[in-house]
């Protein structure tokens, strides 16, 4: 029994004639006949009561046609996900994110799949530093991510968002209320900041900033997140260097003022393998370029 057989058979029992139904089916009568005999062979018993002037559906064909139409919806079904697979529109990809630095890309990104791409299954994972981030996307536990990439070995990318820094201040800190912070001004106040050693580039570029404006800064306390962090700063442990998408976060006691000067930036690069061949990766790349376009310089 094949497909064709039950589709020459559908055509028949819904026609009750056998030149409408090949008409229908594109194919000439006598071909139709051959696989409805064979079908009939291929069950034992017949399904149609034919004669020089009309053709009936047996009870046995009055039974078979219920599931015969299913079995033809059913296939049809698996070739449009089929198809739809091979283009990208069907799937799951795993997306890694970080904490503040993500907060602008992110949900454009989750939404504009939604929206476009409603079959596909965006699994979110994170928050993770940037270096976590990379190193799950080069192993293969990850397959796309928000991250500033140091390294681009087995690695694609794709910059997304130039974040600059700023300071984030307690509201009763005596520079909060000012229009813009030198950095060099903060060479005496104690900082929070994310960890060293777990692969934050947010933490990574505080510390070169802090040296290129000629001081090693002092950190009172490290923070595992962007949330904590700035807690941390309304309750008035330290001052801490934020990216600029920080100021999504909003916690009571937290002022944030713009380092004068060129300020240090912080590059988020959409991140994949190299040689990645999923299809489902490819149709969210694509969509990613229309609603992540690269910055302009």
């Amino acid at each position: 029994m094949e497909l064709r057989h039950l589709a020459g058979f559908v055509a028949v029992a819904e026609e009750l004639h056998f030149g409408r139904a090949a008409a229908r089916l594109h194919m000439s009568q006598p071909p139709l006949s051959q696989q409805i005999r064979a079908l009939e062979k291929d069950l034992g018993v017949a399904l149609f009561e034919r004669n020089t002037r009309s053709v009936q559906l047996t009870a046995a064909g009055r039974t078979f046609l219920g599931p015969a139409r299913d079995a033809l919806a059913a296939a049809a079904v698996a070739r449009r996900a089929a198809r739809a697979a091979g283009r990208g529109e069907v799937g799951a990809v795993s997306l890694g994110f970080a904490g503040a630095s993500s907060a602008v890309t992110l949900p454009v990104l989750t939404r504009a799949v939604a929206a476009e791409l409603p079959g596909v299954e965006m699994a979110l994972r994170g928050p993770w530093y940037s270096g976590e981030t990379t190193g799950r996307i080069a192993e293969g536990s990850l397959d796309l991510g928000f991250a500033t990439v140091s390294s681009t070995r087995g690695l694609a990318s794709r910059l997304v968002r130039r974040d600059r820094l700023m300071v984030a201040l307690a509201d009763v800190h005596p520079l909060a209320d000012r229009s813009e912070i030198a950095l060099a001004e903060l060479a005496e106040e104690r900082f929070v900041a994310f960890p060293a050693g777990r692969g934050s580039e947010v933490r990574e570029l505080f510390a070169r900033s802090c040296l290129d404006a000629g001081f090693m800064p002092t950190v009172t306390q490290e923070a595992p997140d962007s949330f904590s962090l700035l807690a941390m700063v309304g309750a008035g442990v330290g001052v801490a260097l934020v990216v600029e998408a920080a100021r999504s976060i909003r916690l009571d006691h937290v002022t944030f003022v713009p380092l004068s000067g060129p300020a240090p930036v912080l590059p988020v690069s959409l991140v994949w393998r190299q040689g990645d061949e999923s299809a489902v990766l490819r149709a969210v790349l694509e969509l990613a370029e229309q609603v992540l376009p690269t910055p302009e310089d």
